[in-house]
């Protein structure tokens, strides 16, 4: 009876210790991370890049009027629709009196300097006249006064010899033999001087006629009379209009640079669109989307309000310089379609390459210097007997997605489980519940 009761009492304390035990792994258990994992698969990592857009004007065109002139009114807003014919602002027609008053008043004044050369240049020429009428009259004396000396020594020369030719004694005949070297020498002299003095009255005539130095004010202050007569003439036609300034043609407003009260600038007083040229569609694209998207390439475009998507190509890619780090696209649109500040958004797919080891983007963390890794469940024999504890392994992704990263490891297989998710942190060397 002792010993069966003994052997009672013992099965009891090992029961006992059992169910310690039990209690005791429970407890210990429901205070590990829970953990699910997955395995590596095989997948197309495939790439979707969908961005939001608006639609910009093709082409724009400048609303311009004279500069200076005062605005009184404006009639439109950026972002209003206008036809051609349309008045767009107002001019003040008191301040515009006043400002023809002036145009005419300095073309008056810029036509009498012009009166002024003219009649200066009539004297000069005149007095050029006058001048080379005197120049010729002094050549031709100079001519004839020089032209009688010449003859006078000439006349002494062959007198001289005749009287040499004649000669009888040795005595007389030395000394005509030394009148005849002087006169011969009076004859060169005066032809000498004949042919200095022709030569200078020669070159006085000259003179004369030397173009004179350029003066380009009478060219000058005619061109002002004529810009000044077209701005008079067009201010005519704007006070024959009431001071309307309308549009040339349709499209909408898209900035404007003058306020009531202010004057028009010798730039454009407002911008437009210009609806002969379709509109474009415009998306800023970030570093990540320019992988998948580029120039030439095709899109899916759909438009706020439209349930049908258009086939598009990419017209225009280019780095955007007032936001470094994002690229602006335009896709030219077909004619009609769309209306500036119109949103809509483009959508591109690319299937991509097949990878042997594709996990969830859950799995990958970023470890030291930013190296990708994930956590990997291991078995062990703890004190409780058999667990699950957490080993880190680095990876490298060698493409990814939404959905799916690739990843190659050396130390991954297909028999790796891999932690997606958990209920609590958890860092390499802990011990994890799993969840399979």
């Amino acid at each position: 009876m002792i010993k069966k009761k003994m052997i009672g009492e013992f099965i009891l304390f090992l029961g006992f210790m059992w169910l310690c035990t039990l209690i005791s792994k429970s407890f210990y258990t429901t205070k590990l991370p829970v953990v699910t994992t997955s395995v590596l698969e095989e997948k197309y990592i495939e790439h979707i890049v969908e961005a939001d857009g608006i639609v910009v004007e093709g082409g724009k065109q400048a609303v311009t009027t004279l500069a200076g002139l005062r605005v009184e009114s404006l009639m439109v807003h950026v972002g209003d629709r206008v036809e051609e014919g349309d008045v767009l602002f107002k001019i003040d027609l008191d301040d515009l009196k006043e400002i023809m008053k002036e145009n005419q008043t300095q073309i008056d004044k810029l036509q009498l300097q012009v009166n002024a050369i003219l009649e200066n240049q009539e004297l000069a020429r005149q007095k050029k006249e006058i001048e080379e009428a005197r120049a010729r009259e002094d050549y031709d004396r100079t001519a004839r006064e020089k032209n009688t000396d010449v003859g006078r020594a000439a006349d002494v020369y062959a007198r001289t010899m005749e009287e040499l030719e004649g000669a009888d004694d040795e005595a007389g005949y030395q000394e005509l033999e030394d009148a005849l070297q002087q006169a011969a020498y009076g004859e060169a002299d005066a032809m000498r001087e004949r042919d200095s003095a022709m030569r200078q009255a020669q070159r006085d005539i000259e003179d004369i006629f030397f173009p004179e130095a350029s003066d380009a004010t009478l060219s000058v202050t005619r061109t002002d009379i004529g810009r000044l007569k077209e701005n008079l003439s067009s201010y005519h036609k704007i006070m024959d209009n009431q001071g309307n300034v309308t549009a040339d043609a349709s499209g909408m407003i898209t900035d404007i640079y003058i306020e009531a009260g202010s004057r028009v600038p010798d730039s454009a007083a407002m911008m437009m669109t210009d609806d002969s040229i379709p509109c474009q569609f415009k998306v800023l694209l970030d570093k990540k989307q320019k992988k998948y998207v580029g120039f030439g390439d095709e899109v899916s475009l759909k438009l706020d309000g439209s349930r049908q998507k258009m086939d598009m190509h990419i017209d225009y890619f280019s780095e955007s310089r007032t936001m470094p780090g994002s690229f602006e696209t335009y896709i030219a649109l077909p004619e009609g379609t769309g209306v500036p500040g119109l949103s809509g958004t483009i959508t591109r797919s690319e299937t991509g390459e097949k990878y042997n080891y594709c996990i969830s983007p859950l799995a990958i963390h970023r470890g030291e210097n930013n190296i990708a890794i994930v956590y990997v469940l291991k078995e062990r024999e703890g004190i409780l007997g058999r667990e699950y504890y957490v080993e880190e392994v680095n990876v490298k992704i060698l493409d990814e997605n939404d959905r799916w990263a690739a990843v190659e490891s050396p130390s991954l297989d297909r028999e790796s489980k891999i932690i997606v998710s958990s209920d609590k942190e958890f860092a390499k060397g802990d011990v994890v519940r799993w969840v399979e």
